[in-house]
């Protein structure tokens, strides 16, 4: 469990880097959030898309709620958005991905365009 390595922010979840995202892809067990609408991109191994301004509306398709959620979007805008309703909702381990896919890509890591 990573909660104890990475302090939350004031919103109740934990602000991630491009590189941190990296490192738990490799080694954890977590589900992996596009929120970014409409689709621009995604990160590998990105386990589900949904509407970062709907997210309340498929929590039956997240984890549960402390499991470990991973949200990114483009930049990082509506990825904060979505995470501070999850938390508003009970969810206890979200992660957001500052910078979002654009922070992925320039560390230089591969961006997938599914269109």
């Amino acid at each position: 469990d990573s909660t104890g390595e990475l302090p939350k922010n004031p919103d109740g979840y934990v602000d991630i880097s491009a590189e941190q995202l990296a490192a738990m892809l490799g080694n954890q067990d977590l589900t992996l959030v596009n929120v970014h609408i409409p689709y621009e991109g995604e990160i590998p191994q990105t386990d589900l898309f949904l509407p970062f301004d709907q997210i309340a509306d498929y929590q039956d398709q997240l984890p549960g709620t402390d499991e470990t959620s991973v949200l990114y979007c483009r930049s990082g805008g509506m990825s904060t958005s979505a995470a501070q309703e999850l938390v508003a909702l009970g969810y206890t381990n979200v992660y957001e991905v500052d910078g979002g896919f654009r922070a992925w890509s320039a560390a230089g890591h591969e961006l997938l365009d599914t269109r």
